[in-house]
């Protein structure tokens, strides 16, 4: 999965010849996942055309303040399209437009975009060899890049007059390898090793049988997403679950028992910084098991259990330079007990979910929860979808990790 998977990325279009690649460039944005808008200066209408590049992004194309064709519709508010946006990107950048961002001449919807927008800006610059190297360009590009603002170096090649040299829009392909790369080097989780349990655990009575619980795998495999979309390397030990996940930062070790659970947990725990133990494991697994099916024989059937180690605590007491979390699911006297867990395991943070709450539980695609943090300070959350609370738990390491 691509950094920009998840991404808006708004897609700025100016009037030069390789405005040509910029449906290349919305078409490559869209297979990566990121949703993409797009707003062209007036002029950049005359080389591609807002039909392609609004068929090809699946959303409208703006170019100017009002449609003027309609006397009576509503301006197109250039603040708003700004602060949708995750990141910007003007390509093809014309020495015009880069003039006019840099000076602060807001005189077509995409300039007065650029000066609203609060999101990282990039700029991919296509202008011919001698305009590159004139030294008001060089002045232009570093007042953009004390904007704070990223410039893609352009090509060398053919360029639109014949010449040879540097100017030359970079190709598509190469925006986007920039892109992930630059937001890759700048996420907040970038060189952290994450650790993420999930799902439930199998405790097997006979060849065919065997006891477990209703735990679904969506609450850790989206924190495993939500952590590895910020930069982490993650190794996701996972019980019995459907669930799929493709991303490179994510290792999936499936595993069936709280044993295999627990010798996969401490394999990588060492090496880790932050440890996320999300699974339903198994308190109790049977005594022994029998190599052959159970038969039907008698109106009751006495099993012996035996306690399964319990992983969390044991990560607890070696801990080191880990940041360890666990989860609580209650039924009464949730807070009182979670509290008891996180001390006694030895935590940096327990999330509580309680089965007496509407929308927490297993099998939903949503949650309720409150962290508790090692200093006892309770932060209750309202109903969320699973992707957002895997969101706010990451976020809340973050800061502690970083503080």
């Amino acid at each position: 999965m691509s950094v920009l998977s998840g991404k808006k990325v708004l897609l700025g279009v100016t009037a030069g010849i390789a405005a040509y690649k910029s449906a290349f460039l919305v078409r490559l944005l869209v297979k990566k996942g990121a949703e993409v808008r797009v707003v062209m200066t007036p002029s950049a209408k005359d080389f591609v055309t807002p039909l392609t590049l609004s068929t090809l992004s699946k959303n409208e194309v703006w170019s100017s303040f009002t449609n003027e064709d309609d006397e009576n519709a509503q301006w197109n508010n250039h603040v708003e399209l700004a602060l949708w946006a995750d990141l910007f990107l003007v390509a093809p950048a014309t020495a015009n437009t880069l003039s006019k961002m840099a000076n602060g001449t807001s005189d077509n919807l995409l300039v007065a975009t650029y000066l609203s927008a609060k999101c990282p800006v990039y700029v991919a610059p296509a202008m011919d060899l001698d305009m590159y190297k004139h030294p008001s360009t060089e002045a232009t590009f570093s007042k953009l890049r004390s904007f704070h603002n990223t410039i893609i170096p352009a090509a060398h090649g053919e360029l639109a007059s014949g010449l040879v040299g540097q100017g030359r829009m970079a190709e598509p392909e190469a925006i986007v390898e920039f892109l992930e790369k630059d937001i890759s080097e700048k996420l907040p989780l970038k060189g952290k090793q994450f650790l993420i349990t999930a799902g439930p655990t199998y405790e097997a009575l006979d060849p065919v049988r065997f006891i477990g619980n209703h735990s679904s795998g969506k609450m850790g495999f989206a924190i495993a997403e939500a952590a590895a979309q910020l930069g982490a390397k993650v190794v996701l030990v996972s019980g019995p679950t459907s669930l799929k996940l493709s991303h490179s930062m994510i290792s999936v070790v499936s595993v069936t028992s709280a044993k295999q659970m627990y010798e996969a947990a401490h394999k990588v725990y060492e090496a880790c910084d932050v440890a996320i133990l999300s699974a339903a494991v198994a308190d109790y697994r049977p005594a022994s098991i029998s190599d052959q099916k159970i038969k039907k024989k008698d109106s009751e059937l006495t099993i012996t259990f035996e306690k399964t180690d319990d992983i969390l605590a044991s990560l607890g007491a070696i801990k080191k330079q880990q940041f360890l979390v666990g989860f609580a699911l209650e039924t009464q006297n949730e807070l009182e007990n979670a509290k008891t867990k996180l001390q006694k395991k030895n935590l940096d943070l327990i999330v509580l979910n309680s089965l007496n709450d509407k929308g927490a539980g297993f099998g939903t695609d949503t949650n309720k929860v409150t962290f508790i943090t090692r200093d006892n300070k309770v932060v209750p959350f309202e109903v969320k979808s699973k992707r957002e609370v895997a969101m706010d738990i990451v976020q809340h390491i973050i800061n502690q990790i970083n503080a």
